[in-house]
């Protein structure tokens, strides 16, 4: 269990440094830099980071370690919870942006901007990760030192099938967030981590269950097994199509292609009951003869 509790603390020094950052470049960076890149990066480092760490603890845990899928599990309950409450409103996922994109929350040039930092934030959790695992601070860390160079596709499925995989857990990550992202934090974040949870065990066997094009890029496009081009189908193109399956079912449209709404009929909120102004048409019109027949009934001079 001591290579358990060196990955946990790993865990806390990882969200304290992003959170120091954050921190810091709230009160030094102008509000579209600190909302557009810094805030980006940071989210994006601290997931790519804790995700590799934590997939290094399901393939090299149960046997190696001595602790089951139930753990790591946990583990990742208890981290997309922890990244929920800190991201300060990141994405971290080019997919999501995409969606604050089409829903005419972000112009693109930010947007652009967030998935610039999203790559290099990736990336650089990336790296420094491989670095953190070369100190073989356990031996866990040590026989993933020496695997990682050979590491296989996550794809074990076949590319249709693969990319209907991650389509579908995009579809369902993006219908959750759309239906509690005005929520109140208490209950946004439990349900966003119980939904990465659900489809990381559900999914997880067949893809890897990424559903984010960035993390998947930095996490399994360098391993042998598939093409760059099978890569791109199941991790980029698949959660990208999830994306807007989800938007188009739950708006009905999408508000930066078009306005009109495809799947439901808008009715008017605010209704005049027809026997009402009937009522008050039938009702003028005695009065009108009244003011006539007064007029003509008045002695002339």
């Amino acid at each position: 269990m001591d290579g358990l509790n060196v990955s946990i603390a790993f865990f806390f020094l990882v969200v304290g440094v992003c959170q120091v950052l954050r921190w810091l470049s709230k009160r030094l960076l102008s509000p579209g830099t600190h909302g557009c890149l810094a805030r980006e990066f940071a989210g994006s480092f601290q997931l790519c980071t804790s995700c590799l760490e934590l997939r290094m603890l399901m393939e090299v845990g149960p046997w190696a370690g001595g602790f089951g899928l139930d753990v790591v599990l946990t583990l990742l309950f208890l981290l997309s919870a922890a990244h929920g409450a800190s991201w300060d409103g990141a994405s971290s996922n080019p997919t999501v942006s995409l969606q604050e994109f089409l829903l005419l929350q972000c112009s693109l040039a930010a947007t652009g901007a967030k998935l610039l930092a999203q790559a290099v934030g990736a990336g650089v959790g990336w790296a420094l990760t491989r670095l953190y695992w070369s100190w073989e601070l356990t031996q866990l860390h040590f026989i993933q030192n020496l695997i990682a160079p050979e590491c296989s596709s996550s794809i074990r499925a076949s590319l249709p099938l693969a990319a209907l995989v991650e389509g579908s857990c995009s579809f369902l990550f993006h219908l959750v967030l759309l239906k509690v992202r005005q929520s109140h934090p208490l209950y946004r974040v439990p349900a966003l981590a119980a939904t990465v949870t659900f489809l990381t065990y559900t999914a997880g066997p067949s893809t890897g269950a990424f559903f984010n094009p960035v993390l998947a890029t930095a996490t399994t496009f360098h391993c042998s097994g598939s093409s760059f081009w099978d890569y791109i189908q199941v991790y980029w193109l698949g959660p990208l199509a999830g994306m807007l399956a989800a938007l188009l079912l739950f708006q009905g449209n999408i508000p930066r292609l078009f306005q009109k709404n495809l799947l439901y009929s808008q009715k008017s909120k605010y209704k005049v009951p027809k026997a009402k102004v009937t009522a008050q048409v039938e009702g003028d019109k005695p009065q009108g003869k009244r003011k006539v027949g007064k007029s003509n009934s008045e002695p002339r001079a």
